[in-house]
């Protein structure tokens, strides 16, 4: 819902201090779109705007060219469905390096900083898939990169989600991690402890609103005061980002390894230091730096619209990455390529209507319909408008093929441009690479969140833009009837 992520997002970095935020602050670059953008337009972007870390789901070539030589700091990751066959064989592993790492590397290399072994593997709903494979997986990329010589240099850790510890009381300073990854956890801290690397969590604050009606709003951001405040023997926590990152502070001090440090892998708005860990500020990937059109819908369907750039590029609205409260548009991206201006829009002069929801809803079942749900920047305006966004999706992911503004006579091709108000029709990026790459990490499934332990909405590719295709066929058929009516 993008009118909600921008209220979202305008509380972002006001309360970083400067200096954090030059040193520590890093983005989520995920490239599941339909049309993804030129990595060397998107490198750009980072430059132009003082971003000096970036987080990649995966290896991609185009992506890894086009960081060499800028000194950005990299995260890479490695998904899982790679966890068995890298736990198994260290040769897997000195493949994945020499392919991965060291064909990147040298004086004008990628400035490779950390080696992301999967994404929240021990998830709850993967029901103890890769429980067993993640830590085999980091020892041996670990080996493969000490034996290639950069070992000392990149780390090795991986991305988990904040359902990995708990609390019984909801109250941080009870922060343990779960009983069935107890020792697991302590296998994966003895590897971190021992080599160096940092504790890699991913917390989403604004779960913990959408799953749970009646949640203090002001607790989910920065702005609260002692009223909804949760006291800790003591000590007050004014934000749930905060809680949640002294419950893992906690969990590790009950695991005996209190001074590993802390990254947080994703999140919707960062802040400053949290009361355990006064003036230590760890840093921080905002997710997401683009919009990405076909990611999973399952968690919600605002999951395709968390960048800070839409997917062209262009910044949504003003923010501050400086830390100096220098609320101000983002640079955008440059030289950016569109296809032909022309849409695809409703032609309500065909003799066929009655056949107008079906058409609509089949439409949104094979595109991205998420701006007309409810509270979303197209909702609420009407059946011809309603109908045109359908259609004009279609019509833009499918490469502006005449074939698909047909609709039985239903559409027509425009050369004016229909958007309206905060309704944007959007006209897609050329690009070379019109589907998704193969490596993206596996689907994941919604989950629920406690006010100190929170989900992520990591990437989640599909076959097609939808997991469900039958609910999101009856939802748009339901919203179209109901108009007739």
């Amino acid at each position: 819902m993008l009118r909600a992520q921008v209220f979202l997002w305008a509380y972002i970095l006001i309360f970083f201090p400067a200096s954090v935020v030059a040193q520590g602050l890093g983005v989520n670059w995920g490239v599941i779109a339909s049309h993804p953008l030129d990595p060397k337009i998107v490198v750009n972007i980072l430059k132009d705007n003082g971003i000096k870390k970036v987080k990649l789901f995966h290896a991609q070539h185009d992506i890894l060219t086009a960081l060499s030589g800028t000194n950005i700091e990299v995260m890479v990751g490695i998904p899982n469905h790679s966890l068995e066959s890298l736990s198994e064989k260290y040769s897997v592993a000195q493949a994945w390096v020499k392919a991965n790492i060291t064909a990147y590397m040298g004086k004008k290399g990628v400035n490779f900083k950390y080696v992301a072994v999967g994404n929240e593997p021990f998830l709850a709903a993967y029901n103890g898939t890769y429980n067993n494979l993640t830590l085999p997986a980091m020892k041996n990329i670990l080996k493969a990169l000490n034996e290639a010589g950069v070992g000392k240099h990149i780390k090795v850790s991986t991305p988990l989600n904040g359902d990995v510890y708990i609390t019984p009381t909801y109250k941080p300073s009870d922060g343990i991690f779960r009983h069935d990854l107890a020792d697991i956890m302590n296998g994966i801290c003895e590897f971190l402890h021992k080599n160096d690397a940092a504790f890699i969590v991913n917390i989403y604050p604004f779960l913990n609103l959408y799953q749970n009606p009646g949640f203090p709003e002001p607790y989910a951001f920065f702005d609260n005061d002692d009223s909804n405040s949760m006291d800790d023997h003591g000590v007050k926590y004014r934000s749930v980002l905060d809680a949640n990152i002294d419950t893992l502070v906690a969990a590790l001090k009950v695991a005996n390894f209190s001074n590993i440090p802390i990254i947080v892998g994703e999140v919707g708005w960062p802040t400053d230091g949290t009361p355990l860990r006064p003036k230590q500020y760890p840093d921080v990937y905002m997710f997401s730096l683009l919009d990405e059109d076909l990611k999973s819908i399952d968690p919600g369907m605002f999951e395709r619209h968390w960048g800070i750039f839409s997917f062209d590029g262009q910044p949504k609205f003003p923010m501050d990455l400086s830390g100096k409260g220098q609320n101000k548009l983002l640079v955008g991206g440059k030289n950016v390529t569109y296809m032909e201006k022309k849409w695809c829009v409703y032609n309500k002069d065909a003799s066929n209507q009655k056949d107008l929801p079906v058409k609509v809803a089949w439409a949104c079942n094979n595109t991205d319909c998420t701006t007309l749900v409810p509270g979303a920047s197209c909702s609420g305006m009407g059946i011809d408008m309603n109908a045109s966004v359908a259609f004009n999706m279609y019509y833009q992911m499918a490469n502006q093929t005449k074939g698909a503004c047909d609709f039985e006579g239903l559409a027509k091709i425009v050369k004016q441009d229909p958007s309206n108000g905060t309704c944007r029709f959007p006209i897609m990026v050329k690009t070379i690479q019109t589907t998704l790459n193969s490596n993206a990490s596996a689907p994941k499934s919604s989950r629920s969140s406690t006010s100190s332990s929170s989900t992520s909405h990591s990437p989640s590719p599909s076959s097609s833009p939808f997991h469900s295709p039958l609910l999101i066929f009856q939802f748009f058929v339901g919203i179209f009837i109901i108009w007739f009516v």
